[in-house]
């Protein structure tokens, strides 16, 4: 309210009027910078998050453990650099280096090298007669020092030579059969496939970047002609992504978790989504091998994970992703899918928040409820460490006797909480976030099969992410989905400790003339290595 002197009224009463419209003005300013002040500080708060998405850590624990690793290996650098310097220094100088010092670098003790490499003796020539009278020398003892070394990659070409023979009395002509290539028609061998399809899948190498490799060996190979090999390979790799698909979905229970994927499309990249289901029974004792199964589609929406998962029934571990609410409904067939929640997933949501209110004042308050959400949850991963690889019902006892306590604990705390504070406070966000399924994060105290977190289809998806730093989008939809397939097979034998190369080359090397009705014998967990004849020069 705008007031020149000279226009203030002088009735009492007017002046009256005319102070409480001013506090009035006064209240409503007051409140309108109150509540401009809180949207600042809540836009900061969300910008603060939305940069540690960006730029923070994924793993929570990672982030230090990365930072010291890094630390260590330029200290590590540095004094040997040092070291060596002073050592040159005192060699120029004519100064004995092995006079013993007061203080040295306390390196760590070296583990032998590998017993099963070849070892290669090179004998440094010795004295023919003594140095000193010139007498005979006789060898009582060596000194011998080991150097690892690594040959370069030899290429070779095989020729296999069918000889024909005539029979003198009928002239019958008789030749032995050709024998079976990994992929028709292809002059590739099975273990140059395999490195081809592991560069690219398992260590994320482009096509292009591995024919500029090859072409620096002396071996023309364009992009184009390994892109073929690797379509060839995928397709008679196929049957046993099947079977692989067939034996995940006959487990009581499966990871689920998806990721994105840049795709290539008409002068633009869109967005795709990389599916993953693992089986996993380690943490319950079950006896069946681990494997992981991958799907690619062109966006997000819920059919997809109802298509994928179109004829199984049992316990699906994930997130709280909508698309998967059509799983749980009751009246599906051949029968609903149990939702089980991961509680790590649940856990980084106080974990940033507790993280980012440390350097944002405004958010200090929200310090104290996130952490002490964060330290209850702990105490319950603490009971679940202690109870990994045990069985079913082993299990469920003791989470029973020693968790139950502790969840109940846990809702009771956050319920509470959850009342004093507004709907648009991010803690209250989080809490409603689990207490909204309760019943699903509380599943695991009924059923021993069920995990706590969904890390293991989080594990699954994360050399994907490592990849998609180095290939940067997939060529196409059919890319992805063939992508997807070989990632089942890379995937799959790291969790069953077999070496992926290895088994790709081994596989692709047998299976055009193995027995189909067989080949769950070449499936990773079943994998025995056949041996290869040596080839006659």
């Amino acid at each position: 309210m705008d007031t020149e002197p000279a226009d203030l009224p002088d009735d009492i009463a007017a002046l009256k009027a005319l102070v409480l419209a001013g506090r009035s003005e006064l209240r409503a300013a007051r409140a309108l910078n109150s509540g401009m002040e809180a949207m600042i500080a809540h836009l900061k708060f969300e910008i603060a998050k939305l940069k540690r998405e960006k730029y923070g850590q994924s793993a929570e624990r990672a982030k230090l453990l990365d930072q010291l690793e890094l630390q260590l290996e330029e200290l590590e650098a540095t004094a040997t650099e040092d070291e060596c310097a002073a050592e040159a220094a005192a060699a120029a100088a004519g100064q004995d280096t092995s006079v013993v010092r007061s203080f040295s670098r306390k390196k760590p003790v070296r583990a032998p090298l590998p017993a099963h490499l070849p070892r290669e003796r090179v004998v440094l020539p010795g004295p023919s007669e003594c140095p000193c009278c010139r007498g005979k020398l006789v060898k009582i003892g060596e000194d011998v020092t080991e150097t690892l070394e690594v040959v370069p990659r030899q290429w070779k070409v095989i020729q296999t030579v069918r000889e024909k023979f005539s029979c003198r009395s009928c002239e019958t002509i008789t030749q032995p059969p050709a024998p079976f290539h990994p992929i028709a028609r292809g002059r590739a061998g099975a273990s140059l496939l395999a490195m081809i399809l592991y560069g690219k899948f398992g260590n994320h190498l482009p096509l292009n970047r591995q024919s500029g490799d090859f072409a620096r060996e002396g071996i023309a190979l364009d992009t184009s002609t390994l892109a073929d090999w690797i379509g060839a390979a995928t397709a008679t790799l196929s049957p046993l992504v099947e079977l692989i698909r067939h034996h995940i979905f006959a487990g009581d229970r499966v990871h689920g978790d998806d990721t994105t994927v840049p795709v290539l499309a008409k002068m633009k990249t869109v967005t795709g989504r990389i599916w993953t289901y693992v089986r996993d029974d380690r943490p319950f004792g079950g006896p069946a091998p681990p494997a992981a199964l991958f799907y690619y589609s062109a966006n997000r929406e819920g059919e997809h994970p109802t298509r994928h998962l179109v004829g199984y029934a049992g316990i699906l571990q994930a997130d709280a992703y909508a698309g998967y609410n059509d799983l749980y409904d009751p009246n599906r067939r051949p029968g609903p899918i149990t939702e089980a929640m991961c509680w790590a997933h649940s856990r980084r949501k106080f974990f940033v928040l507790a993280d980012v209110a440390k350097h944002v004042a405004s958010a200090k308050p929200i310090a104290p409820l996130a952490l002490e959400a964060v330290r209850r949850i702990d105490a319950i991963f603490d009971i679940e460490r202690a109870i990994s690889g045990l069985t079913v019902a082993e299990r469920l006892a003791h989470r029973q006797r020693d968790a139950q306590p502790l969840v109940d604990d846990l809702e009771a705390w956050m319920r509470r909480e959850r009342a004093r504070l507004s709907r648009h406070n991010d803690v209250a966000k989080a809490m409603d976030y689990m207490l909204k399924r309760w019943d699903a994060f509380a599943r695991f105290l009924k059923d021993g099969r069920i995990c706590l977190t969904n890390n293991a289809a989080e594990r699954a998806l994360r050399g994907i992410a490592v990849g998609r730093k180095a290939w940067l989008f997939a060529g196409s939809e059919r890319g992805g989905e063939r992508a997807a397939a070989v990632y089942t097979l890379i995937a799959t034998c790291k969790l069953n400790d077999v070496d992926p190369e290895a088994w790709l080359a081994d596989v692709l090397r047998r299976i055009a003339d193995h027995p189909a009705s067989r080949l769950g014998e070449l499936l990773p967990w079943n994998w025995r290595k056949a041996t290869v004849p040596a080839v006659a020069a």
